[in-house]
Parts: C-alpha cells; structure tokens; sequence
C-alpha cells in the first residue's frame, strides 16, 4: 500500500512537470546584457517567453503576444557570419499549443504530422502561414534578421513566425533593410558583445480577417560591451507605414514607449547601460 502511495505521488509530481507554465527566459538568460531582460512594462495580457530553440540550441528569446499574433520583441546577439539567407521554410512553436508540446521549433507539416495535431489547435494562439498569403503593401519582417547570426543553423532559426511581423514592404527592404546590414555594422565596431533587442508596438490594423495586428512602430536598440569596463547603447525607431527610420538615445525610445503602453516606465537594458 506504501509503494502505490509513492507511486503515485511520483506520477503526480511528473505530471505536474509537464505542465509547467515557463513564465520567464530562464532557460537562455544569456541574450540578455547582465542576463536581465526588458521589464513588465512590455508584457501583453496573454504572453508566452519563448526560448527560441532549434537544432537542439538556444538561438535568441521572444516575448510573444498570444492575442496579437505578434511578438512584442526578440533579444539576441549581434554575431553576423559568412553564409547566405536562407530559403524560406517557416516554423510555428509547438510549445503554444500547450506545454506538454515539444519546446522546439518545427515546420507545420512536420507538426501536424508528428503531433497529431491540427491547423487549427497551432493557428489558435500563434500566426501560421495562411495568415501571411495575399499581402498588399506589406510581407514577413523579421525582427531578428537571419544577416545577423553567426551561421546557418543560426539563420534558420530565425525563421519562425513567433520572430515575424506584418511589416511595410518598402521599409523592410529599404530604410530598415538599411539599418540592419550596414548602420549595424558602423555602430558595432569595437564592440565585444552587442546586445540587441528588437520589438514592434501594436496597431489599429490586421491582416487575416482580423487574426494578425500589424504593427503602427518597429523599433531597436541594443547595449554594447566594450571589454574595457565601458557600454555604449543607441535606438531607432520607423513607423510601418514609412520607409524612413530615426536614430534615437536609447533612453528617447525608452520614453516613447512608455507613451505607447502605458503600463509604466519601459526599460529595455540592465541600468549599466546608459541611456543618454
């Protein structure tokens, strides 16, 4: 009678295991400068932390807007390598399904296939490709760009549609575009490590019958570590319906977050970094 008691006590505590909401980027702190990431005055009503996960590693973290269908930001390292952007085979989280799911990103045939689920069950909390057919004006903007990682693998992982946004056409392949492969360049030299995270503020408007927002700013910012005891930070922030983007300090668009939600004091970065 003892050894079932125990038995099931240990089936309980398993099972509790399984289910375990992650409410934090505990698992891949180390895209965060002093592994501290941005604070609460970002999170939606219904998010998801998502330690971007594939090819059995970490790759970059995402506070993901569930309603949305959006990610409100993604952090990772700034490390551009030699390789080409890669074809374009988009992932969904399985782990949004619910938490017995698996953690790692996967195509949604493979999903489907290997799961036992359906279209429906991943598109009820996450943006699937159906939502991103048929655009006018506007295509699939990644807030970590695959330019900026280190080698294939990296790449690809960055192309899961918890990372994407509906983004205007012009401004993803010009003034954005421009930011990304060549500001980013000037700005990191003589960085050892460029801490970056990257988000989008939500809109009025949707695509999808209403299932995806689209973003009314997309903004950046990122901390860089010297190595000499020194941090240097900058910001830019475009409106998505513009292709032009504006430099700011990042404590400026640290404000002008704080406008846009509303939910207190925004801060992006551990307080090593400055803001001015």
């Amino acid at each position: 009678m003892l050894l079932l008691l125990l038995l099931q006590v240990l089936a309980s505590c398993l099972w509790l295991g399984r289910t375990e909401v992650v409410t934090s980027f505990q698992s891949c702190p180390q895209f965060f400068f002093q592994k501290k990431p941005p604070n609460d005055a970002l999170k939606p009503n219904n998010p998801a932390w998502i330690c971007q996960r594939y090819n059995n590693q970490y790759h970059y973290a995402t506070l993901y807007n569930r309603d949305l269908r959006i990610p409100v930001y993604s952090a990772y390292l700034y490390q551009p390598g030699p390789g080409k952007r890669p074809g374009s085979i988009w992932m969904v989280e399985p782990q949004l399904i619910g938490s017995d799911y698996s953690n790692t990103m996967q195509t949604e045939t493979d999903l489907i296939n290997q799961s036992n689920v359906t279209l429906e069950q991943i598109s009820n909390s996450q943006a699937i490709s159906q939502d991103y057919t048929n655009l006018n004006g506007l295509n699939r903007g990644h807030l970590n760009p695959s330019g900026h990682q280190p080698n294939n693998i990296s790449r690809n992982a960055t192309f899961s549609l918890t990372n994407i946004i509906p983004q205007n056409a012009k401004l993803n392949g010009g003034a954005w575009n421009k930011y990304e492969q060549k500001i980013m360049t000037a700005k990191t030299k003589g960085c050892k490590t460029t801490y970056v995270v990257v988000g989008a503020v939500p809109g009025n408007n949707y695509i999808a019958n209403r299932r995806v927002n689209i973003p009314s700013y997309i903004w950046s910012s990122a901390c860089c570590d010297t190595g000499k005891n020194r941090k240097r930070t900058w910001a830019v922030i475009a409106e998505n319906n513009k292709n032009a983007v504006k430099t700011l300090r990042l404590g400026q668009l640290e404000n002008m977050l704080t406008q846009f939600y509303g939910k207190g004091q925004v801060s992006l970065f551990h307080s090593d970094c400055p803001r001015k």
